[in-house]
């Protein structure tokens, strides 16, 4: 088994109306939804968010497009106008909750897209004060 985070094996859509932010997990394939709706539970998404979600979380499952959907309540710390969080948006959530790591079988990490080479990062890196 190797350890990846979800943006890794999926896309995602965030949203939200008030205090409420929805965020949905899009597999590429059967195998990687399996996966997901496995280890991707509304209790490890509550764990994972922390403090940060204070109210409910709820799973539901879209197999015939290979989704989960994530609603959870008490999410925007109020709400747009109510709340002192710097980003009052679902699709901050949505960014935070593809940094989950999961166990994926190891023939399913070998299939994920190769990471960009940017090493020429390194020497711009090396130049600064």
């Amino acid at each position: 088994m190797t350890r990846l985070r979800l943006h890794e094996l999926c896309g995602y859509r965030a949203g939200d109306k008030g205090d409420i932010s929805n965020v949905a997990l899009f597999a590429d394939d059967a195998e990687v939804y399996d996966v997901i709706v496995r280890e991707v539970t509304a209790e490890r998404v509550k764990q994972h968010f922390g403090t940060f979600v204070t109210g409910t979380v709820v799973r539901y499952e879209a197999a015939n497009v290979l989704a989960l959907n994530f609603v959870m309540q008490g999410a925007l710390g109020g709400g747009g106008p109510r709340t002192l969080r710097s980003d009052s948006l679902g699709k901050a959530l949505g960014g935070a909750l593809v940094r989950l790591e999961i166990e994926v079988p190891d023939a399913l990490a070998d299939r994920r897209a190769p990471r960009p080479d940017v090493s020429w990062a390194e020497t711009i890196i090396d130049q600064l004060p």
